[in-house]
């Protein structure tokens, strides 16, 4: 055949990552936290770009998940003008992804409304143990926090103190870069006096020292022997109960019989040696923090409203306060002299409306998802986690008409205030497992069974694995036995052996 030329005109569609749309993904799937830095580093680098101290502030919220008949009609001469006010909850009525509502002089600023008390105050900003964040009302936690003197100044200061040899000095130091995060030394002997060039008898010398530094137990090399220093500081290593800490794997076993026989002690000396035991500190580092706690601040806030449905907004304080200087961009611009220099006002001036949009468009679509998720689990917030409906990334996206992977990124690292603690928007996405009715129960909430099963389980009744199967079974869930050890594995808890042993040593002891 031979060969020819021909022109034909195809028709195909591609997605071409944009600048701006690169910016918006980046954007979107940031904390709070690294969102309010990569801000800052933009503020700084453009000059046409300000932070809002103030001015016309509106809000993005929904003011119902359930009662859409609370709401006042937009088309009403009552209605308000806020245009990024979220009036209605299904997605024909929430704003597309793709809406364009900035300009050059949008001011994208939002603020809550203090007139509630509800998921957006103090005891709200909880996690789900329940504790406030920040209680007091006289110093931010930052302001308690930063005087807070760390691990290494607390032992350098000790080693000025205790060791007057510059070369041992220096052996102190490297032992305290190799200290782990609960304060046990994870370095070789060996090894670290060959790299130091010293001999090992030095090094035991300077760590013998620097074991008796306070906390008790720092730079012991294992378990056993941090809770060693912490008796011999109590005179309480006797040879019983160095043999008790030189077999704790046999106390974790709750084979008390072989304990016994091993410090030659009957079982009520056993019993007052395995209460001092718990009494010792096992990660002495962990009573000092190496860096400033940072505390979760909800990127949503979520309140019952007046009928009984939801409502659902953002947090203001999360929202970065940016806007487009167009006044000074016209000063400027009049005085530019070059072409390159008129290229360079009109990117800056490109780049700034796409970071207001960018931010818009990343506030609008956190609260879609937030706002299905609310109402998806709607059961969730009314009768408990045992209700927790299955839900999956592509049920969300499918009732808001997104991607996956859009919702993917707007659940990672955001969280939401609820009248019952604060959690991660990925904390409701559950597998389903099926029950023998056909319905499905949330992963979750079959692990919440699990644990109620076994708390409410008596020392002579220890459900094994196959009886929660069972017991699950008559409720309607289908699940295997491998699935429920895998459960109760992940909530850590015990074997029904280890857990009869257990209960069994209480009970002698009471």
């Amino acid at each position: 055949m031979a060969a020819t030329q021909r022109l034909e005109l195809r028709q195909r569609q591609s997605l071409v990552m944009t600048p701006q749309l690169q910016q918006a993904i980046k954007l979107l799937q940031l904390s709070n936290l690294e969102l309010a830095a990569e801000v800052d580093r933009e503020l700084e680098q453009n000059p046409l770009l300000d932070r809002d101290e103030g001015g016309n502030e509106t809000l993005l919220e929904t003011p119902s998940v359930d009662q859409q008949d609370d709401h006042v009609d937009p088309g009403s001469e009552t209605a308000p003008a806020d245009p990024d006010s979220l009036e209605q909850t299904t997605t024909e009525q929430l704003p597309a992804s793709s809406d364009e509502p900035l300009d050059t002089d949008y001011e994208n600023v939002y603020t809550n409304d203090a007139s509630w008390e509800g998921p957006g105050s103090d005891a709200a900003f909880a996690t789900r143990g329940g504790a406030p964040l920040d209680g007091d009302g006289d110093f931010s936690l930052d302001q308690r926090l930063s005087d807070t003197i760390t691990l290494r100044q607390h032992l350098s200061d000790q080693l000025v103190i205790e060791v007057s040899d510059p070369t041992e000095r220096a052996i102190g130091a490297c032992f305290i870069d190799q200290l782990d995060d609960n304060g046990y030394l994870s370095c070789d002997l060996a090894e670290l006096a060959v790299q130091l060039g010293c001999s090992i008898e030095r090094l035991d010398a300077v760590l013998a020292v620097m074991q008796s530094f306070e906390p008790t137990g720092i730079f012991a090399r294992s378990l056993a022997e941090c809770l060693a220093l912490q008796l011999q500081e109590r005179d309480r290593y006797d040879p019983a109960m160095q043999a008790l800490v030189e077999n704790l794997d046999l106390l974790a076993k709750g084979e008390h019989a072989k304990l016994r026989k091993l410090c030659g002690i009957d079982q009520e000396d056993l019993v007052d040696m395995i209460a001092e035991i718990k009494t010792l500190d096992p990660r002495p580092a962990l009573s000092f923090e190496g860096e400033v706690a940072q505390p979760v601040v909800p990127d949503v806030l979520m309140r019952p409203d007046r009928k009984g449905g939801w409502f659902v907004e953002l947090n203001s304080d999360t929202l970065p306060r940016v806007l487009v200087n167009s006044g000074y961009f016209a000063q400027i611009s009049v005085h530019a002299r070059s072409k390159k220099e008129r290229e360079y006002l009109n990117e800056r001036l490109q780049s700034a409306n796409w970071l207001v949009k960018a931010l818009h468009q990343r506030a609008t679509t956190i609260l879609k998802v937030s706002t299905e998720i609310v109402r998806q689990q709607d059961a969730f917030f009314r009768k408990g986690v045992e209700h927790m409906k299955p839900l999956t990334l592509r049920d969300i996206a499918t009732e808001i008409e997104m991607h996956e992977s859009t919702v993917s990124r707007v659940t990672s690292n955001k969280y939401i205030a609820t009248p019952f603690g604060t959690y991660e928007l990925k904390y409701f996405f559950t597998t389903a497992i099926s029950g023998a009715d056909g319905t499905a129960h949330s992963a979750e909430a079959v692990r919440h069974r699990i644990k109620l099963l076994i708390d409410g389980e008596s020392s002579k009744q220890i459900l094994s694995d196959d009886t929660i199967v069972d017991l699950l079974h008559k409720d309607g869930v289908d699940i295997a036995r491998r699935t429920v050890a895998k459960y109760r594995e992940a909530m850590r808890i015990p074997s029904s052996v280890q857990r009869r042993r257990a209960k069994s040593a209480l009970t002698s002891q009471a």
